[in-house]
Formats: structure tokens, sequence, C-alpha cells
């Protein structure tokens, strides 16, 4: 097969709960998950008693090598193009080096043993290049140890790691197979306060912190449930001290055997979930914040940015707009980016165009987020004709939704699907998002839909045969006047049947001509 420019990085994360390898693939300026295997190894298991790992946790390990390395070998993938790292179960046990030995002999892949600085680094580039986290604090809690780093200016100024990992401090405190009783809650939570007294600058960072790790996912999820909100997936989603107190007391009130039943938490996870959730309850607390960020990205997203992006970067690995990058990534992967798509970029051009020459008209408010929302639908209108013409606003929204839109709030990842959703026709409604909508979202959807089937019917024929437009007022109408340098009668018929919409969008009546 031929790849072209195609570029691949397997990142494999030997972790102290799990072992997971993610593929990741470049090509024509767009990036994306092509791939994954998980397997929950524990191999950190009883390493906070003895030190060591043990005979059953490195056996499961070395033989979830021997499958990872068996899967690049299928797929592909050569030495420089598979980057194996080791996190804080190996990196502390007295017997690590002996294990690796065994390991990289049988499996033929090589591990770089990350220091406490390196993995905080990439759980740092991880939620800085997928949310907008500009100042604050970055959480990053595994199976073995947990990871503070206090961000300022999308720079990282303090890093720390601690042994707090959900593996270690449910062995620790919540060992037996029973419900929680209040003191073990209140032990751990005690002892998490007592370490984080050396990070004073926990409480000084700002009110912002976003999580990372398949801890803060499964919190995420479950509180989605409970909440009994549209979801798509975490990305995004604010989980808040309220929440995830009632959280810990439901899991508290659970034998681990009975915690993986509650809705978001997997299975796998459960006997050690309410060790992490304890964690991350702590460290809220002592840094005096109202809720955390969730992000789905974590460190295997760390190691790809910082070879992907300092290539491409001159050396740094940080996004310069995490929201615009996000936006042009995900229509690129469809062949609608818009440097080489001109119908994309003319529809986004006109859209925008309409947008800015109504709110001087004093037609509508003309808030910057609502058009940036409007812009990002505008290039990701068309990504489901990859699919299939017949529906494919449908299908272009099942794709943003399912994309997960880094750097968007769930609610805004919502009005930009359904935006999409009525580019071609039917009447704008919020649907199954009223639930996550804020007051006003639904006259934004009807503005924004009103202004990408206007743009889209104005470019009807591709050819960008309309230039530009011109809007004034007469007698409380708009009148919509057309640039163009030759017929444009296909953009006057297209536009002409839009007058029903624009006046539910903008409360005017339209013309066109």
């Amino acid at each position: 097969m031929d790849r072209g420019d195609e570029q691949r990085l397997a990142v494999i994360d030997l972790g102290s709960n799990s072992f997971r390898l993610v593929v990741f693939t470049a090509r024509d300026g767009w990036w994306k998950r092509t791939d994954e295997i998980y397997e929950a190894v524990r191999i950190g298991e009883g390493l906070a008693a003895t030190g060591e790992l043990g005979e059953a946790g490195m056996a499961r390990a070395q033989a979830t090598m021997e499958v990872f390395s068996h899967f690049c070998a299928a797929s592909g993938l050569g030495p420089d193009e598979i980057d194996a790292v080791a996190t804080s179960a190996i990196r502390d046990a007295t017997n690590a080096r002996a294990f690796l030995d065994r390991a990289e002999a049988a499996s033929r892949l090589r591990v770089r043993v990350l220091a406490k600085e390196e993995e905080a680094r990439y759980g740092y580039l991880a939620a800085v290049n997928s949310t907008t986290l500009s100042d604050g604090v970055m959480l990053d809690i595994g199976g073995g140890s947990m990871q503070l780093v206090r961000v300022e200016r999308r720079l990282s100024r303090e890093v720390d790691s601690w042994p707090l990992g959900a593996v270690r401090m449910t062995e620790r405190f919540l060992a037996d197979d029973k419900p929680a009783k209040p003191k073990q809650l209140r032990e751990l939570r005690a002892f998490v306060a007592g370490a984080l007294e050396r990070a004073p600058w926990i409480g000084r960072s700002g009110s912002r912190i976003v999580g990372i790790g398949g801890t803060m996912r499964n919190l995420a999820a479950a509180a989605q449930r409970e909440a009994d909100v549209a979801e798509f997936g975490v990305q995004g989603f604010v989980l808040t001290r309220d929440a995830l107190d009632a959280l810990v007391d439901e899991l508290a009130d659970l034998p681990p055997s009975e915690r993986g039943k509650v809705a978001g938490i997997k299975p796998g996870r459960a006997d050690i979930i309410l060790g992490g959730a304890l964690v991350v309850q702590a460290v809220l607390e002592e840094g005096g914040f109202d809720a955390i960020d969730v992000t789905e990205a974590g460190l295997r997203e760390g190691v790809f940015f910082e070879r992907y992006l300092a290539r491409d970067n001159g050396g740094e690995a940080l996004f310069d707009d995490v929201r615009r990058a996000s936006v042009v990534n995900l229509a690129a992967q469809y062949g609608m980016a818009p440097e080489r798509n001109p119908h994309v970029a003319h529809v986004a051009r006109l859209a925008l165009g309409l947008f800015d020459e109504l709110a001087a008209a004093g037609v509508h408010p003309g808030d910057s987020t609502e058009r940036e929302l409007l812009w990002a639908g505008a290039l990701l209108h068309d990504i489901g004709m990859t699919i299939d013409y017949d529906d494919h606003h449908k299908h272009s929204r099942y794709l943003v939704l399912n994309a997960g839109l880094p750097g968007f709030s769930p609610r805004e990842v919502a009005l930009i699907g359904q935006a999409v959703r009525y580019h071609r026709k039917g009447m704008p409604s919020l649907g199954p998002f009223a639930s996550i909508a804020e007051p006003g979202d639904e006259d934004r959807l009807h503005r924004m839909s009103a202004l990408l089937r206007l743009a889209e019917d104005l470019e009807r024929s591709r050819d960008q045969l309309v230039r530009e437009t011109r809007v004034s007022l007469d007698d409380g109408r708009v009148r919509l006047g057309l640039v163009t340098d030759a017929d444009a009668r296909v953009a006057l018929w297209a536009a002409g049947r839009e007058g029903e919409l624009f006046e539910r969008a903008f409360g005017r009546g339209l013309e066109v001509g």
C-alpha cells in the first residue's frame, strides 16, 4: 500500500493499571487516532506493600507487550514508528530493570521509562492541546501516581508528582471487599491533603483545573449518566464538585464488586474508581476548585503532540489556537480543508460576511462566540459527503458530534452539529440537546442555521459566482444584494426560498436580488 506522505506513530503506554497501544496517523495537514488496543494489566498491583512488581503482574505485562509487538509488526510499523513508555509502577519498582530486560527480549519492544517530570509534561501537553486551558492546573491521575502542573499563559510553570494513583490508594486505604467506611474516606482524603502541602501553589493558580486519565473519563461518564443529559463522549465535560461528591457517596455505599454497575463506570476499573475519585475530590478541596474540566486526551496524545507538533511548528509542541486547530483538523480529515476545497472556503466567507453585515445593521447582537460557531459549522457542513450525498447533512452532524472537537464545550459542539444538520432543509431545533442548552441557544441555532443555509444557497452552483453580499434595510425588511460577475440565477433561486427560515431567525422579512 502506497501511504504517500502519511506518518504514523504507535504510542505504547505501560501504565500502572492498564497497558494501551494507540496508533496516530498524520497526513495532508490532519491527524487522528486510527487504532487502539487496551488491556487492564495491573502491573502495579501490590507494589506499595513490597516495592516490587509481582510475578503475576509481570507475566500479564509481558504477554500484553508481546501482543503489542505482533500487532505493530502486522501493521507494518517500524522501530522508529513505535514509542513505548513506562510510568509510575515500572519507574518505582526495585525489580523494574529485570522485568524490562526480560519483557523487551521477548517482545522486541524498547521501553523508555519516563521520569516524573517527563510524565507530567506529556500530560500537560495533552491538556493544553485539547482544551482552552491558559491559566490553571492540569491533573493527571493514573494507577500509580498523580501529576499536577501549574499552567500560566499555556506554559508549564510548576510540575510535581506524588504516588497517589488509584491502585495505590485503593490498596492502602480501601483494600477490603466491603462498602467504604467514613473513617476510610476521611483518612484517604487527609493523606492526600498532607501530601499536597509541598505544593502551596495549587491554591494560587486560578479557578480552572483540567483532568486527564481513565479515572477522570469514568467519573465524567458516570456524572453525565446521572444527570441524564445528552452525551457524545466526555470531551469538554465539566464535572462539578457537587456531582463528584454525590458520586463518591454512591460509590462508597457499594462494595467494590458492585461499583462497575454504576452507569459510566467500566467494570475493569470498578474496584479502584473510588480511590481515584477521593484523590480528585481532595485536590479540588485543597485548590478551592468548584469543578474540573475533563478531556479525553491523555499521556499518549502528549507523546504524539511532542513529536508531531514540534516537527511542524519550529520545535514548539503547542497548537496556536486549539479551537481553530480542531475544526480545521476535522475538516481536513474528510477532504474539506478550506485551502483545498474552494466551495467550503467560500461558504464560510459568505456566512461570516452575512453575519457581520447583519450585525452592523443592528439585525442581531453580533456575538463573537456565535460567529466562531458559525465558522465551524461552515467548514464542517459537508464532511458527511464522504459517506453519501443523500442525508449528508445528518452524516455531517454525526461526525461532528463524535469527533469531540477539542476546545469546545459539549453544548457548543451540539450547536455546531445542529447548525450543520439544518444547512439543507428543515426548521432548526435543539432536539435532544435542549438538556445541555443555555438560555438563548435556540435563537442562536436559528441564526446560525439561517446564515449557513443562505451561504450554501448562494454557493449552490459551487462556482464562487456570488463573490459577496450587500445588506440593506427597507421598511423593516432585509434586502440582500448579490455581488456577481455573471448571471446568478441558481443562487437567486436557492436563496429566495429561505424567507420563512430567515424571518424565524431574525424577525424580519427577506428579499434577495
